[in-house]
């Protein structure tokens, strides 16, 4: 992982996450898609930035709340507040 310290521990956190990568603050080049998954080693749970060609482009831990209740956000993207 890109930070092994930090952490996403809320949905709040997540959001900004993923704010950051639509808008291109973390200066990722070639970004496709963003995901969840799990560490086969050690069942932890992050989300992944990818390229087209599925490589891993940065990656950040997140709890298993965040991993449970966060799924709809990373799947449909960040919803606009109005």
């Amino acid at each position: 992982m890109n930070d092994e310290l930090n952490v996403i521990d809320n949905l709040e956190e997540l959001e900004r996450f993923l704010l950051s990568v639509e808008n291109g603050g973390l200066g990722l080049e070639g970004v496709a898609g963003v995901g969840m998954a799990t560490n086969n080693a050690d069942g932890r749970h992050f989300v992944a930035v990818f390229d087209n060609n599925n490589k891993l482009l940065h990656a950040r831990w997140i709890t298993d709340e965040v991993f449970e209740n966060g799924k709809e956000m990373v799947r449909n993207g960040v919803k606009a507040k109005h």
